[in-house]
């Protein structure tokens, strides 16, 4: 039954497909959007379409930002020879958050899966390499902390990762966040003091 007309069905509909959003708050998002007025609809709008146009990957870590360089690798305060591995920016923000991290990211934008089909080349594995070492082969980081998803996908990349580094005969330590993280869960939606605990409580892989 068309209970609200073709233009707001349309718009329940675009909201619905976005992720975590049902039928119900869909509905509810819609019908805040227009009772705004129009000055926030079209402030609003003209947001999301900037972003999406400006929207790029950092030159060094590959998180999302929509300039060359995010924030934090341009921050002469981080400590850039040491390298957190994650899997999306989301999870970056989650360690971010903790406010305890003073080191820099590399977002590797997924995690190997083979029953999905994404192999080694389908993430940001190439480019973690090349920030890892220069010209002669000398490391330019001093350790790599792999805090990939507490999954067979999280743990088969991190265990990628290990074998890279070590085939390539590179002296860098490499760690592991401790089990703070629940086997199976996600980091964006583990707390702050679990994911500090998995931080500090890191091992060498």
């Amino acid at each position: 039954m068309d209970l609200y007309g073709s233009h707001i069905n349309r718009l329940i509909e675009e909201l619905q497909g976005l992720p975590g959003i049902g039928q119900k708050t869909a509905q509810r998002l819609a019908f805040h959007i227009v009772n705004m007025p129009k000055e926030r609809v079209e402030s609003l709008a003209s947001s999301m379409v900037e972003a999406k146009e400006k929207a790029n990957y950092c030159r060094e870590c590959y998180t999302i930002t929509d300039e060359e360089l995010c924030p934090i690798c341009r921050s002469e305060k981080r400590n850039h020879r040491q390298i957190m591995v994650v899997e999306t920016p989301r999870d970056l923000a989650a360690y971010e958050r903790t406010g305890r991290y003073e080191g820099v990211y590399h977002v590797l934008h997924g995690a190997i899966s083979p029953m999905l089909g994404i192999g080694p080349n389908d993430i940001k594995l190439k480019e973690l390499i090349k920030r890892l070492s220069g010209p002669s082969g000398e490391p330019l980081c001093d350790e790599v902390i792999v805090a990939t998803n507490a999954s067979l996908e999280g743990e088969t990349t991190a265990m990628y990762i290990l074998k890279l580094i070590r085939t390539l005969g590179l002296d860098i330590k490499v760690t592991r966040i401790a089990s703070g993280v629940p086997v199976g869960g996600d980091i964006e939606n583990t707390d702050e003091v679990t994911l500090e605990r998995a931080l500090i409580g890191r091992t060498e892989m």
